[in-house]
This record gives C-alpha cells, sequence and structure tokens, in this order.
C-alpha cells in the first residue's frame, strides 16, 4: 500500500510539473487548433474528421495545409511528398532524444510520435537530471500539448464559422510561443553558444534565402554545427580522463 501511495503521490507531482512547463504551448496550441477546426468546418469536414487528423496525423502547420490538400483533392503522393519537405526538420532535432526515449519503454514510440517543435523546445528546458530520473514528466508534457491542439481544433471545428472573431494575424502565436520558450531557456541556461549560433545561421539564410527558402539550409548547417560540439566535447572528456 505505501509504494502504491507513493506512485500516486509520484504521479500527480509529475502531472502538476508537466502542466507547468507546458502553459507556454497550451495558449499558443488552443488558439492555432481553434483556426484549424475552423478551417476545416469551412472545407466540409465535421468535427470527427477534425479530431481524427489532430489525433492520428497530429502535424501542426501541414495540417494547415492539408485542409487545402483535401478541398482540392491532391494526390496522395503529393501529399506524402509535400508533409515530408514540410515536417522533415523533425528528423534533425529528434536524433539528439532517441535514446532518452528508448529508455521510456512502452512509451517510445508515443514520444517519437508526439515530438513537435514546441515539445521538443519544452523538453530541452527540462534539466538533464530531473528528465533522466523522471521520464515520465517528458510523456506527461508530449500528452498535454496533444491534448491543447486536440481540444482546440474540436472548439474550431464545432463553433465553426460561428465564433464572432477575426482570426487574421492568429499565426503570430506560434512565433510569440517560440519567443517566450527562447527566452526561457535563455534564462536558465549557463551557456549561449548554441543559441547564439541558432540565430546567427538562420539570420544569414534568412536573408541570403528569404522567408519560404531559409529554414531547410539553416537545419542542416545548424545540425553539422551541434555535431561537431558534441564531438569536440566527447573529445575533450576524453582527454581529461
Amino acid at each position: 500500500m505505501p509504494g502504491g501511495v507513493e506512485t500516486v503521490r509520484n504521479t500527480k507531482e509529475h502531472f502538476k510539473y508537466a502542466v507547468t512547463k507546458s502553459i507556454p504551448v497550451f495558449f499558443g496550441y488552443i488558439f492555432l487548433g481553434i483556426a484549424f477546426g475552423i478551417l476545416m468546418s469551412k472545407a466540409g469536414y465535421g468535427p470527427f474528421w477534425t479530431l481524427a487528423a489532430s489525433l492520428f496525423i497530429y502535424a501542426g502547420s501541414m495540417q494547415f495545409v492539408l485542409v487545402s490538400f483535401l478541398a482540392a483533392g491532391a494526390p496522395l503522393g503529393l501529399v506524402a511528398l509535400t508533409t515530408l519537405f514540410i515536417n522533415g526538420r523533425h528528423m534533425f532535432y529528434g536524433l539528439s532524444f532517441v535514446e532518452r526515449f528508448r529508455k521510456m519503454g512502452r512509451y517510445y514510440p508515443y514520444m517519437v510520435f508526439s515530438l513537435t517543435d514546441e515539445t521538443y523546445s519544452v523538453l530541452c528546458s527540462i534539466p538533464d537530471e530531473k528528465a533522466e530520473t523522471e521520464p515520465r514528466i517528458m510523456f506527461w508534457i508530449s500528452a498535454l500539448d496533444q491534448a491543447y491542439w486536440a481540444a482546440g481544433s474540436l472548439i474550431g471545428a464545432l463553433a465553426g464559422g460561428l465564433l464572432p472573431f477575426d482570426f487574421k494575424g492568429i499565426e503570430f502565436s506560434m512565433t510569440a510561443l517560440f519567443l517566450v520558450i527562447f527566452l526561457d531557456q535563455w534564462k536558465n541556461s549557463k551557456k549561449h553558444g548554441a543559441a547564439a549560433a541558432g540565430l546567427a545561421v538562420s539570420v544569414f539564410f534568412l536573408i541570403l534565402l528569404g522567408p519560404d527558402r531559409f529554414l531547410l539550409p539553416s537545419l542542416l548547417i545548424l545540425a553539422a554545427v551541434m555535431c561537431l560540439g558534441f564531438i569536440r566535447e566527447e573529445q575533450k572528456g576524453e582527454c581529461k580522463e
């Protein structure tokens, strides 16, 4: 009995911590989810299909693109290729969490499926020692983030065009969300080299290639820089030993 009580207490603490960490994502996902639900409703798809998309596709910006594809009757191959280009960035930053996710046992498949840009940012803000000893926190953060998105999309689908709001410019909430998470990580981290490199590389390619084509090369360069930095740190550790 004492062990069971302790397990329940730990679960509550993990859940409470996850809620606290995921609050910034809540505000972004709820409103963006509502926007997606409204678009689905206007395209002729009911709440069931909207909720199913948020539960089984859960692809953020790709879901917005999907609405236009569904409305136009686009072929499946085009949808798959577009999804690869839009969400291919997940393969780059997801590699840093593969080993940690594997150690989570039965949660591993869901953690891979539910890793979004915002969830990744929040998971990175968890202290390493806490993430290693209490991996369920990462699961709750991932599950809560998807719940926020699904809830928002369902609200939007049910309300449809009845909401008396002008949703023009709502996409900026995603930018604001990233800014909040970035500032939080900057404040809590002692080293800012990775963040500075990310800013410098992103701004460089943004100026060079424009807003529509800067993301992929920025990710490629940053992935290379991070790999070199990791190798260098490993070599330093070996020298010290």
